[in-house]
């Protein structure tokens, strides 16, 4: 393998790489990869005799020998030489910069610093990583490179005893996946490629400069190349290449501080640099001309400049390209994992006002501080209002969570909704009878890999019923049992008019995604009547037997006990009634 390394596509020290080590990274420029060239010890007399006269007999992409063992790189002579002469003192200090580093920090106790001193530290020690985050980038582009698949027995995947770039990549980094894809992707951008035997500039000029001078974090370069990437030559979009460069001129210089600009080439008769934005005035290479006179702003502030440019961009607005943009949209579920599926996808900028309106709706219901006033403070002592605010636990995404369940349980529950089979759509929890009775045990949801707790279902139960289903001994259904402990829709009517809403002092929720609550549980004997049901939301349903809060009913009407951290008289009170029953808001008979 070490022979193999050593003769293959690395290029001496000192010289330059040539012929298949140039960097092809624009596919949709440079064509498709070149094909190996064969090695002809391994090839049959006829195949070397095709090889020797340029034929392409002797050429595969495929393996054509067994795929050697993984091996430290530590270990190969190759590798080992690299570590000698000029190039072998370049890595020497980079070895000794690293040890420099770690010995200042070894000698600063960050924790004692005043706050100039760790400020000033922070931005030092970011400064110092930008020029080996570029490095890195670099570097993995090149290997990835070298080892791509295309090359068959001579990638140096392959060579080196690894099954693909990626893999190779982990393997000599020690770092993820998706972080060496990462820098590849981000690599493929800032790095020179090849068209017809000339090496071209990046695709994005200003960004690869402004990595090289250290100027530009690797999430700032990252946002400028995603937002502008579909713009550029062979894009999706048709665009102004003229204005496409300088959108990424105007990026950078708000992502770094700094102007950067084209200098004068060979053959301009203009010295005057672009600086403007509007178009190269030079066809030299691009660098750092000064400080700017302009702000500079965070990688994810950068993000959003990036959006304002597309839309500069695009020739004659959204309209060309809204039918591409929303075939992006989608969502998706993951993988269970810390008992959560985490939601994957994304939505359009239409889509995402009406879902951030709604949820900005019901979340601002209770953001503004409210204080007793006089006739407040009189049914307090009355026992007809809860005192202080309600302290909600839950975070904003919590909140965004239960506002999406109630509208999905309303429209799993509004009869316009279309059927399955013949049925309203309806969940379906397996659960043993004796764990149900007793509490205990899980429940399991069709098409759900993960469990389902005991809380759960008497809560799923309370609010929709459950119809048992008998099984014999064979495990063959035997009976479907009537549906039983689910309050009937003329009983859910009856209770909505009577609590017309959540019945929790200061829950917005409307009544049309609250659930029917069982105040004497159906389990110790609690009826399914009006008289024992309560209209409560998702959030403290759940939590009704932990959260503090108590119901209980006189006169077939709710009342509730606070938490003693809101109400420490432990007074039971009415909760507000619906308005058309509220004499506060009737208007008296004259």
């Amino acid at each position: 393998m070490d022979d193999e390394l050593d003769s293959g596509s690395t290029a001496p020290t000192g010289t330059s790489p040539t012929g298949s080590n140039l960097h092809d990274w624009n596919t949709g420029l440079a064509g498709p990869d070149p094909l190996p060239a064969p090695d002809a010890h391994s090839l049959s007399g006829t195949e070397t005799k095709a090889a020797a006269a340029g034929g392409t007999a002797g050429r595969t992409r495929g393996p054509s020998k067994p795929r050697p063992e993984w091996r430290d790189p530590a270990e190969l002579l190759g590798v080992q030489r690299a570590h000698t002469g000029a190039f072998g003192q370049k890595l020497q200090a980079l070895d000794d910069a690293a040890r420099t580093v770690m010995a200042v920090m070894d000698s600063i106790d960050v924790n004692a610093l005043s706050d100039p001193e760790v400020v000033a530290l922070t931005q030092m020690v970011e400064r110092t990583g930008r020029p080996v985050d570029a490095a890195r980038v670099a570097t993995a582009t090149v290997v990835g490179y070298r080892a791509r698949t295309g090359l068959g027995s001579e990638s140096l995947a392959w060579r080196l005893g690894t099954s693909h770039p990626t893999d190779l990549l982990i393997r000599l980094t020690g770092m993820s996946g998706p972080e060496m894809k990462r820098r590849v992707s981000l690599g493929e951008k800032v790095a020179p490629r090849m068209l017809g035997g000339l090496v071209l500039e990046p695709e994005f000029p200003f960004v690869a400069a402004a990595l090289a001078a250290g100027e530009i974090g690797l999430d700032a370069a990252e946002n400028i190349v995603k937002g502008l990437a579909d713009y550029k030559v062979h894009g999706r979009f048709d665009a102004d290449q003229s204005l496409v460069d300088g959108g990424e001129a105007e990026l950078v210089e708000s992502a770094t501080g700094s102007v950067f600009a084209r200098t004068p080439g060979p053959g301009d008769t203009n010295t005057d640099t672009d600086t403007d934005g509007a178009g190269p005035a030079c066809t030299g290479p691009v660098r750092r001309l000064g400080a700017s006179a302009g702000f500079t702003f965070p990688a994810d502030r950068i993000r959003e400049m990036a959006a304002t440019w597309q839309a500069v961009l695009n020739p004659d607005g959204a309209a060309p390209t809204a039918e591409i943009l929303e075939a992006k949209s989608t969502f998706s579920f993951g993988k269970l994992s810390q008992g959560l599926h985490p939601l994957r996808g994304g939505v359009t900028p239409e889509l995402k006002g009406i879902m951030q309106n709604l949820f900005n709706t019901f979340q601002s219901a209770r953001s503004a501080p409210a204080f007793p006033s006089a006739d407040e403070q009189k049914r307090i002592e009355a026992g007809e209002l809860v005192p202080g605010e309600i302290l909600d636990e839950r975070d904003g995404g919590q909140k965004r969570a239960d506002i999406l369940r109630g509208i999905l349980v309303q429209v799993a529950q509004d009869p316009r909704t279309p059927t399955m089979g013949g049925i309203p759509p309806t969940v379906m929890v397996h659960v043993n009878a004796t764990d149900l009775v007793n509490g205990v045990g899980v429940g399991w949801i069709d098409g759900v890999e993960g469990p389902v707790s005991m809380k759960t279902i008497n809560q799923m139960v309370d609010n929709g019923g459950f119809r048992p289903i008998f099984f014999g001994g064979t495990g063959a259904v035997l009976a479907l049992g009537d549906k039983v402990r689910c309050f009937t829709p003329l009983q859910r009517k009856a209770i909505t008019a009577r609590d017309g809403g959540c019945i929790i002092p200061g829950c917005t929720c409307p009544p049309q995604w609250t659930e029917v609550h069982h105040v004497t549980p159906w389990q110790n004997g609690g009826p399914t009547n009006v008289s024992n049901g309560v209209l409560l939301c998702w959030y403290h349903h759940h939590n009704i037997d932990t959260s503090g809060w108590h119901i209980r009913m006189v006169l077939g009407m709710p009342e509730v006990k606070a938490p003693h951290w809101i109400d420490p008289t432990g007074t039971w009170r009415k909760p507000p009634q619906h308005r058309a029953h509220n004499p506060k808001t009737r208007r008296q008979n004259e």
